[in-house]
């Protein structure tokens, strides 16, 4: 075969192939992204009214659990583990209070991180941790949590949106010491003498038990992470304790600043009641549980798991309670049949 004739043969297959290529663009088959579609409707008349399929280049979807410790209940917070995979978000993270904490024994620390990890690890995403109290209360938990998790405080950048984790536990080791005394004396007079007596106690009235603390460190560590990510579509907060309520630590308030004139989102826990409010137009968003003890005094009580999806447009949230997620047959994964999600709020 001639040279001539060869690149007059490579020049007709490239043809033949690039008119290929083109009616497939045409008939909807391929589109250059991500998305392919067809169909066997003919004319202007179809049964869909548009094809603009939510299928955007860079849109993702994440899922937030709940407090799952504070009275853990049994096998609620492993069928969520099962439902969280049936929903399929791209990563899970959560607003902290993974373990019961409550020991200065590092064994028995070790056991429970084991038991969690182990649980945790049967997600099919990656699942990213947060601190809270039950996990970051005195120099023993610290401490372990340093060993097996590195630091309390962190943040990573997924698809052009900035994660930010912040540890609300982060006190002078003095002050550490003196919260975790009060604390355990205080829980040792709700076991003896109940709730009243446990509202009257140095524990009950210290800020920190409510709203913690944020150092300057940590705020400063923020601060400069924000900045650092300036040109990033959205920002995601993800605290233990509701740091913004606090009257004796601006912390908060700083990175507040920071963010001034960005979208961002704001998740809590540690209530173990849903909540919702806007602070400067934004949204700040108080999970309830999901396995943990519940407290239908104090809102609504309810295990659920909640799923942002992030696109060019913004942010959706939707809360997705663990009693309405089915598998396949219709049942809720793991359910022993005495599985109960939610208590109904007391009437005042």
């Amino acid at each position: 075969m001639s040279q001539n004739t060869a690149e007059t043969k490579n020049r007709l297959l490239f043809l033949i192939a690039f008119s290929a290529f083109v009616a497939a663009c045409s008939a909807g088959i391929y589109d250059g992204l991500s998305t392919q579609f067809s169909s066997s409707v003919d004319g202007d008349a179809l049964p869909w009214k548009h094809e603009n399929f939510d299928s955007e280049e860079g849109k993702f979807t994440f899922a937030v659990f709940a407090d799952l410790t504070g009275g853990e209940r049994s096998s609620v917070f492993d069928a969520a583990i099962v439902q969280l995979n049936l929903l399929r978000p791209e990563f899970i993270i959560n607003v902290g209070d993974l373990i019961e904490g409550g020991a200065a024994d590092v064994e028995q620390l070790t056991q429970q991180w084991e038991s969690f990890d182990n649980r945790a690890s049967n997600a099919k995403a990656p699942v990213f941790y947060v601190g809270g109290n039950h996990d970051l209360t005195g120099d023993a938990l610290r401490a372990v949590w340093a060993l097996r998790n590195g630091p309390t405080y962190y943040y990573f950048v997924y698809k052009n949106s900035l994660f930010i984790v912040l540890d609300t536990e982060d006190n002078t080791a003095e002050r550490q010491a003196e919260i975790l005394a009060a604390r355990n004396a205080a829980m040792d007079i709700l076991s003896k003498d109940g709730a009243e007596a446990f509202r009257q106690t140095k524990y009950w009235m210290m800020p920190e038990r409510t709203t913690g603390f944020i150092s300057k460190k940590q705020s400063e560590y923020v601060v400069e992470a924000i900045q650092r990510n300036g040109d990033v579509r959205w920002t995601f907060l993800f605290v233990h304790k509701p740091a913004w309520k606090t009257t004796t630590n601006s912390a908060f308030a700083n990175i507040e600043r920071a963010l001034m004139g960005r979208p961002y989102t704001v998740f809590n826990g540690h209530v173990h009641a849903y909540d919702y409010e806007q602070r400067y137009g934004m949204d700040y968003i108080q999970l309830a549980t999901t396995g943990g003890a519940q407290f239908p005094a104090l809102g609504r009580s309810e295990d659920h798991i909640t799923l942002v999806t992030v696109d060019s447009n913004g942010v959706d949230i939707a809360n997705v309670m663990l009693s309405g997620i089915f598998d396949k047959t219709g049942r809720v994964p793991l359910d022993t049949g005495e599985m109960s999600f939610e208590v109904p709020e007391f009437d005042d």
